[in-house]
């Protein structure tokens, strides 16, 4: 183990003091990897897109736990499928905390939850996924790798999903919309060489989170519970820690990776 990845387990605040975007983080899964990241010292910017009421409760909770502290996190609306927008929370997060950005955590994603088949999607579903999961991600990640502390330190971990090994019916768009995040990560890390950066994928399982359960019957819950080695949905907390470690001095040596976070469904 190198000296910086052995300090970084020993250390109580690996991320003191380095900036984190986390996108689609005023709920689900993305909201407790703020928490967390705020947990291991990180400044968090909440990003989101319509419920503001939430991502301010996100900050909220996370400044109060921080008292007499400047503020740990901000919150931020911007809309990831638009680069003007991503540019803006870029801009953000650099003039909140006045510093580099260290770490991106692109969690901002749909599913469509008819679970229609490929024959039966629309194309305005089809394309909203594509917007919101692949160009989203695209435009982060390229915004990041331009933008992001080089030297070491740089972190970039998209979310994709375990649907893409799963290839479930009914997913057909999602899965494909998260395919091509997880080879454009693989290629990313490759163009980043010198940079210090890293880039990986966080590939849940299923969560339980509100869009999961959109649209699924009880049935349906249960059989994936039945699929699931430990018998039970994952809780976005089985999910957090390891995102937290990707974000840190010690997982240099993970990069270009697709990591299952799955509790043994695929």
């Amino acid at each position: 183990m190198s000296t910086s990845a052995a300090a970084a387990t020993t250390n109580p605040l690996p991320l003191k003091d380095r900036v984190a975007i986390v996108t689609g983080s005023s709920r689900g899964i993305g909201k407790v990897i703020a928490t967390h990241l705020a947990e291991l010292g990180a400044k968090v910017v909440i990003n989101y897109s319509s419920s503001s009421d939430q991502a301010d409760q996100v900050a909220t909770q996370i400044n109060s736990r921080y008292p007499g502290e400047s503020p740990r996190a901000v919150t931020v609306k911007a809309d990831v499928s638009d680069p003007a927008q991503v540019k803006f929370l870029f801009d953000s997060a650099e003039q909140a905390f006045g510093s580099t950005i260290h770490v991106l955590v692109n969690s901002a994603g749909v599913l469509d939850p008819k679970y229609p088949k490929l024959a039966d999607t629309s194309l305005e579903d089809f394309d909203r996924t594509f917007s919101i999961n692949t160009r989203g991600a695209f435009l982060c990640a390229k915004e990041a790798a331009n933008r992001l502390k080089r030297g070491g330190g740089g972190r970039i971990i998209l979310l994709s999903s375990s649907i893409v090994a799963a290839l479930r019916p009914g997913f057909g768009a999602y899965a494909a919309s998260k395919a091509a995040i997880e080879a454009m990560i693989k290629i990313m890390a490759k163009e980043l060489k010198g940079s210090g950066i890293t880039a990986n994928c966080v590939a849940p399982g299923p969560i339980a989170t509100e869009m999961f359960f959109a649209g699924k019957s009880k049935e349906m819950v249960q059989k994936v519970i039945d699929e699931c080695p430990h018998n039970r949905l994952g809780e976005s907390e089985d999910v957090a820690p390891v995102v937290g470690f990707l974000a840190t001095d010690a997982s240099e040596w993970v990069n270009g990776q697709i990591i299952r976070v799955n509790g043994g469904y695929i």
